[in-house]
C-alpha cells in the first residue's frame, strides 16, 4: 500500500521542485526541521519511490531547441507485441522527451523538442519507418506559457 506524503513531506518536496540543489541543511532550514530529521525524511521518501532521481532544468531555447512539436498518433495494432516493439522504438527517439497512451480520437502523444522544422523532420522520418501507424498528427508550438512546472502538492 502506499503512504501519502504528509504535510511536512509536501514541505520537502515543494522545495525539491524548485531547486533539488539545496543542500540537506539548506533544505532543513527552509522546512523548519534538524538536519538529521529531515534526512530521514528524504531518504524514506527516495525507498517508496516519490523522489527517483534529481535532474536539471535546461533552458531549451538557450541550447538552439527552439521547436516543441506535440505529435498525436492513432494506430490500428493494439497486441502486445505491437506495442511492446513502438515503446521500444519511441523510448530510442531522443527528441521524444514525454511519451503518453491516452484516450480519445488517438491512442498516443509525445513532445517533441528539437532545434527547427528539419530537426522535426528527421524525427518524423525516424518515427514512422519501423512501426505501422494509421495516423500522425503534429501541432507546432507557437510560445511556452507554462513548461516543466513542478507537481501540485
Amino acid at each position: 500500500m502506499t503512504q501519502s506524503p504528509d504535510q511536512i513531506d509536501k514541505l520537502i518536496l515543494a522545495a525539491l521542485q524548485k531547486d533539488a540543489s539545496l543542500s540537506q541543511r539548506d533544505l532543513a532550514e527552509r522546512v523548519g526541521m534538524s538536519q538529521n530529521a529531515c534526512w530521514r525524511r528524504l531518504k524514506a521518501l527516495r525507498e517508496r519511490g516519490v523522489i527517483s532521481g534529481t535532474t536539471v532544468r535546461l533552458e531549451r531555447e538557450k541550447l538552439g531547441l527552439g521547436l516543441v512539436v506535440f505529435v498525436l498518433i492513432r494506430t490500428r495494432h493494439h497486441s502486445a507485441d505491437w506495442l511492446a516493439r513502438f515503446r521500444r522504438h519511441v523510448s530510442n527517439l531522443p527528441e521524444v522527451v514525454d511519451f503518453f497512451r491516452i484516450g480519445g480520437d488517438y491512442d498516443y502523444m509525445l513532445k517533441v523538442v528539437t532545434h527547427d522544422m528539419a530537426g522535426y523532420d528527421g524525427v518524423y522520418q525516424r518515427l514512422i519507418e519501423k512501426v505501422e501507424l494509421d495516423s500522425v498528427t503534429s501541432y507546432f508550438a507557437m510560445e511556452a506559457i507554462e513548461e516543466q512546472r513542478p507537481i501540485p502538492l
